[in-house]
């Protein structure tokens, strides 16, 4: 795995997700519509003076450039789920599952393992102790 995971990683893990639909979206928009094409401005010198004249087609730089970040997106959104699936501990795997994969509150998770009074137990007894002893936190 070459990504380093991160807690700015596991943060943001979830606005990849949401992010990863709406760029695949903007690059199919890009194929097949109008909107891959750009303009760019050149000189004619025809006539021996420089003329400004347009030039229309498909702007692959910008295609490439949004291509690069979604497979980059998905590549960290792979890593995270693979790093969350190979936690040993059960009760600390379900916790990471629900927080980042499934993105439940940490009072729906307290709830959910057995910690109704103490929201705050799974987040920094069992997430932030983990990540401590991994030395990511």
């Amino acid at each position: 795995m070459g990504i380093k995971i991160t807690k700015k990683l596991l943060d943001d893990y979830s606005r990849y997700k949401r992010e990863i639909p709406l760029l695949e979206r903007e690059l199919s928009e890009m194929n097949t519509t109008e909107a891959g094409l750009g303009s760019s401005t050149i000189f004619d010198y025809t006539t021996g003076y420089p003329r400004p004249q347009a030039v229309v087609g498909f702007d692959h730089a910008l295609y490439e450039r949004r291509r690069t970040v979604l497979i980059n997106k998905k590549a960290k959104v792979a890593a995270v789920e693979e790093w969350i699936e190979n936690i040993e501990n059960i009760q600390t795997r379900t916790v990471f599952k629900m927080r980042y994969i499934q993105q439940k509150s940490w009072i729906k998770i307290a709830k959910e393992i057995g910690y109704n009074n103490n929201a705050d137990y799974p987040r920094m007894y069992i997430r932030d102790k983990y990540l401590k002893e991994n030395g990511i936190l």
